[in-house]
């Protein structure tokens, strides 16, 4: 009789013990789960960011215009067109 009623309280004890780790690891779950939409969040708001720059709505580059009167002071500068390639590929250079 003691020995069914110590393997019905170990039972009992056991499945509290279960139930409780259980619910644990829900909170430890929810938890991630919390810091992960955070995480995810902040990264949405760094895209979003990004985006306003890239998309450049807010940006009046107007006075940066370059007209013709300006190109044509710019220096034009010639290629060199005398490069020998095999300077390159020597090894004693």
């Amino acid at each position: 009789m003691i020995r069914l009623f110590l393997s019905l309280l170990l039972t009992i004890g056991l499945a509290a013990a279960a139930e409780n780790n259980a619910s644990k690891k829900d909170a430890n779950l929810s938890a991630a789960a919390q810091k992960h939409i955070q995480e995810q969040l902040k990264r949405e708001q760094k895209y979003a960011k990004e985006q306003k720059f890239y998309q450049g709505k807010d940006y009046n580059l107007s006075e940066h215009k370059v007209t013709k009167d300006q190109l044509e002071a710019v220096p034009v500068i010639e290629p060199d067109y005398d490069f020998d390639i095999t300077d390159v590929y020597r090894d004693d250079i």
